[in-house]
């Protein structure tokens, strides 16, 4: 069993850190930018080369157990340094974290069982046989740049400019990302830090630690499509409380698919990340009486981001979606058709990569970064959510049931008056709200509204959906300008079925 160590400890128990990437096409000048940023341009950065090497068992039950154990090699001036580092305590979806830490030097790249705290490790490890099974399962590499910055109020943030790399086996991704950590005073010198360095340089909040990067490297998931995770409601929790966990995970999903935007060309990214945006945004209407109205962030400022992802979503739905099935019947055996329908295709490949560009363009707009830091820091330290709780509050079932039965209500009037394109599409529109607010209450609303209504709004989705995504094909192929045949081709598609 592990011994406390009887080494001086660098670090003991918790780490507060607010995490943002840097998305930049070159970030060999990041430094320089940040050193110009008023709050550090007067401070003078340190530099370290850091190599760490992460340990797990073969069945990953550190990951398990929300845990990450490193060694680490520090490279300044003189000898390097060796510290053996424990984490304890999923980030969650918010870049701002607060975990536990222990670190000691160790005399080198080799695991040191007394390096580790015995009460933490105890927690993770009760029977003393884990530790023998650690090895190596991923690395990081990167520089880091560091600037020490004090404030009047007795605060003090370390904010660290990592640039490198994680690496498992042949897999490689880039680290390119701001740390601020807090060594003294409240959470909120975090965020008046990062937000004037965000008026300036693009941030997008980061979530994912080192760490967990690296699991998903390893698995091949590291760009992956972050799909929809509801939280477990419980009865008895308060409204505010509710709100502020529900809101926090769609948030969550919302920005972890844009970091993924980035790099991935994949269609899902594109898809989960809108479907995050309208899931928040229903929340935010559902839950409208109960937000704290003070230092909500100005989201406007996001529209031209979401616009820029409707029009690539357009594109990977009509290119993958819609146009294939019509394929044949368009063709019937005619080798002009089947050119034109082939030259039709590639004019799409080559506007959704250009449209992906116009997406990741958007996303290196200071704005975006700072109205999205604005909402982490509403969600995760506004005083006003505090100032949102109420005694006279209703029960969390009997509101949630109160407010589904209402928007089910309109859903069923608006299916049923609705007779042309528009009044459709609006109905589609409430049906998605619906749903994804039937979602997120599923916790705590009778199960007999779930099992009624919920596959009631799945359909009206699909079966309005449908029609709606021809027409947006059409407005596609008018935009890449396809042949004329082949626009009259689905209109006369969209007739037919308008007809049956």
């Amino acid at each position: 069993m592990p011994r406390k160590t009887d080494r001086a400890a660098t670090v003991t128990g918790k780490e507060t850190e607010l995490k943002l990437a840097l998305p930049c096409d070159d970030p060999a000048d990041l430094a320089i930018r940040l050193s110009q940023v008023a709050v550090l341009k007067r401070r003078k950065p340190a530099r370290q080369l850091l190599h760490s090497t992460y340990f797990d068992t073969p069945q990953q039950q550190l990951r398990r157990a929300e845990a990450a154990l490193r060694i680490r090699r520090v490279e300044t001036t003189g000898a390097p340094r060796w510290l053996q580092t424990l984490k304890t305590g999923a980030r969650g979806s918010s870049a701002l974290s607060r975990r536990g830490e222990w670190e000691a030097p160790v005399d080198g790249p080799a695991l040191e069982s007394r390096a580790l705290d015995a009460k933490a490790w105890a927690r993770i490890d009760p029977d003393g046989r884990l530790f023998e099974k650690l090895g190596p399962c991923f690395v990081t590499a990167f520089t880091r740049t560091i600037w020490m910055v004090g404030s009047r109020d007795g605060s003090l943030v370390e904010v660290a400019l990592d640039i490198g790399s994680v690496t498992s086996g042949e897999r490689s991704a880039p680290i390119c990302e701001l740390e601020l950590e807090l060594k003294s005073g409240p959470v909120s010198a975090l965020f008046d830090i990062a937000q004037k360095i965000a008026s300036s340089v693009t941030v997008l909040p980061l979530a994912m630690s080192k760490a967990q990067r690296g699991y998903a490297l390893a698995a091949d998931k590291i760009n992956a499509a972050t799909t929809a995770a509801p939280p477990r409601l419980v009865p008895g929790m308060a409204l505010h409380d509710t709100a502020r966990l529900v809101l926090s995970e769609m948030f969550g999903q919302f920005t972890a698919n844009l970091h993924a935007v980035i790099r991935s060309d994949d269609p899902e990214v594109v898809h989960q990340a809108r479907v995050a945006w309208r899931r928040l945004r229903s929340a935010r209407r559902l839950f409208k009486s109960v937000l704290p109205a003070l230092e909500q962030p100005d989201w406007a400022a996001l529209g031209p981001l979401l616009a820029f992802l409707g029009d690539q979503r357009d594109l990977d739905v009509a290119r993958t979606e819609t146009l294939p099935p019509l394929q044949d019947a368009f063709v019937a055996g005619s080798a002009d058709r089947a050119q034109a329908w082939d030259t039709m295709m590639q004019s799409l490949v080559q506007a959704g990569v250009e449209q992906r560009i116009a997406v990741r363009v958007a996303l290196e707009v200071p704005a975006v970064g700072a109205c999205l830091l604005q909402a982490t820091r509403w969600l995760d330290t506004a005083p006003a959510w505090r100032d949102a709780a109420s005694s006279d509050a209703p029960s969390l079932r009997r509101w949630a049931s109160e407010r589904a039965t209402r928007i089910h209500a309109r859903l069923k009037r608006a299916n049923k008056a609705a007779h042309d394109p528009q009044s459709l599409h609006d109905v589609r529109l409430l049906a998605k709200r619906t749903r994804y607010s039937i979602e997120a209450l599923r916790g705590v609303l009778p199960q007999r509204m779930v099992r009624k209504w919920y596959p009631e709004t799945v359909d009206i989705q699909k079966r309005i959906g449908a029609e709606r995504d021809l027409e947006q094909a059409i407005r596609v192929l008018e935009q890449v300008e396809a042949r004329p045949d082949l626009t009259a081709y689905l209109r006369g598609v969209v007739a037919g079925r308008s007809m049956h």
